[in-house]
């Protein structure tokens, strides 16, 4: 049975790059809780404050792009954002963030239709529910979902082989 869940959006545009999930003078504090606060500060420096656990972000195409910083999907999961959702995904960007258990969702049409604090209801693998409408989204393979649910790949193949 797929997970659904209700979370509150927040909206950011197209091409949002590593940089601007979390810019590099920043990368040198010493843990991702304490980049929290900086998150999306060149953009919307008001953004990290705002976003509550279980939240998500919407967003257009080409979101995660730039560098490889793993710390862009860690401090997006620091934050308590439930998922995000965009039009596309740069490719490394994807990686990182299902190895750090953080669920993405492909869903180009959502980003035109709302704003933020629009509630939206997913489900997993199914639909992502707003406004009344509804959007069919793609559903994720078996292992990229045990990778999510057990927090991260290290965490999910711990679990696999019984050392958790």
């Amino acid at each position: 049975m797929a997970e659904t869940f209700t979370a509150r959006i927040w909206v950011l545009g197209d091409d949002i790059d590593t940089d601007i999930v979390i810019p590099t003078e920043y990368l040198a504090l010493k843990t991702v809780n304490d980049m929290r606060p900086y998150a999306f500060s060149p953009l919307r420096p008001e953004l990290a404050a705002q976003i509550r656990p279980g939240d998500v972000i919407v967003a257009g195409s080409n979101f995660g792009c730039g560098s490889s910083r793993e710390q862009a999907p860690e401090v997006i999961k620091a934050l308590g954002v439930r998922c995000v959702i965009a039009g596309s995904f740069a490719r490394i960007f994807f990686r990182n963030a299902i190895n750090n258990g953080l669920l993405l969702i492909e869903c180009p049409a959502l980003r035109a239709d709302v704003a933020d604090g629009d509630e939206v209801a997913v489900t997993v693998g199914k639909e992502i529910v707003c406004k009344g409408k509804t959007y069919p989204i793609a559903s994720l393979s078996d292992n990229l979902l045990e990778i999510i649910n057990a927090g991260g790949l290290v965490k999910a193949m711990r679990r696999r082989n019984g050392l958790d």
